[in-house]
């Protein structure tokens, strides 16, 4: 899958959970109700996994409408962008009938793996201004959690590093018998910098995390400001749903789901490299 598929994959989206000793013949009938902003993530997953009312009170275990089926049926269709063109109709109620399977519903862990956060932002980069993307994800600290840099997109570093030449890959190599010389052909490695890295073993990849960090430490990099902010969700087997804040008059706004896409695991297990190499 190329790369600007897998950074443009978006999630956003809003829900609105019942009252207490409201009804669902009541919510169908009412849908303006349900169109209330979701203004924070946490909200998101609650609201997905109907552990809250339209009014944010909590449900807890042991209350009668905590991650109650029939009611997720009604209140997933609302976390949907309803004016993305990203998300065709069948494709979400075949979404919504997977996650609300009575048998084996599926419920989103603000604790568990398989979502990032991608937020964009811009740094100076030898005093010219550049557009960085910064990857996270939460991870586990003692008792807690805490946000950490899985990785870094940067067109200048991946410029940097670029086995593209399949000719000079044929070329680049260290002779099998080299170490009878002492190594002394080891400056070929370093002769030509743009192809350093073709001597690396099949299985190098550059950390783009580690230059990121050098660069800063080393004063060429300075941190400006940041921009836009979503988050991508591979926890749905056979899903991935990407979420943004919408921001536009009416209920339709806040977190919602703007992009979906059925995903086969070899194809999930691509894109979660992507955000979190080895």
């Amino acid at each position: 899958m190329k790369l600007n598929i897998l950074i443009n994959i978006i999630l956003v989206f809003i829900f609105l959970a019942p009252a207490e000793g409201q009804n669902l013949g009541s919510i169908t009938g009412d849908e303006s109700d349900l169109y209330a902003q979701t203004k924070q993530v946490n909200q998101f997953f609650r609201r997905f996994n109907n552990e809250e009312d339209r009014k944010g009170n909590r449900y807890y275990p042991g209350d009668s409408l905590y991650r109650d089926n029939a009611f997720r049926k009604v209140y997933l269709k609302m976390l949907f962008d309803k004016e993305s063109s990203f998300i065709q109709n069948s494709q979400k109620e075949e979404f919504i009938a997977d996650v609300s399977n009575t048998d084996n519903p599926v419920f989103l862990d603000f604790h568990g793996n398989d979502w990032f956060a991608e937020l964009a932002t811009t740094f100076k980069y030898y005093r010219k201004k550049e557009n960085l993307i910064l990857f996270l994800q939460l991870e586990q600290e003692r008792l807690g959690y805490k946000w950490v840099i899985t990785n870094v997109y940067f067109d200048q570093f991946l410029k940097n590093f670029n086995k593209g030449d399949k000719d000079e890959i044929n070329k680049k190599f260290l002779h099998p018998m080299s170490h009878e010389l002492d190594f002394m052909n080891i400056h070929k490695v370093f002769d030509n910098p743009r192809y350093a890295e073709y001597y690396a073993s099949k299985t190098y990849n550059p950390d783009y995390r580690t230059l990121l960090f050098y660069e800063v430490k080393m004063g060429n990099m300075t941190f400006e400001d940041i921009g836009p902010l979503k988050f991508h969700f591979f926890q749905v087997d056979g899903w991935y749903f990407e979420v943004n804040y919408i921001n536009r008059p009416g209920g339709n706004s806040g977190w919602l789901i703007t992009k979906l896409y059925k995903i086969s695991d070899k194809e999930k297990e691509a894109l979660i490299k992507f955000y979190l190499p080895e």
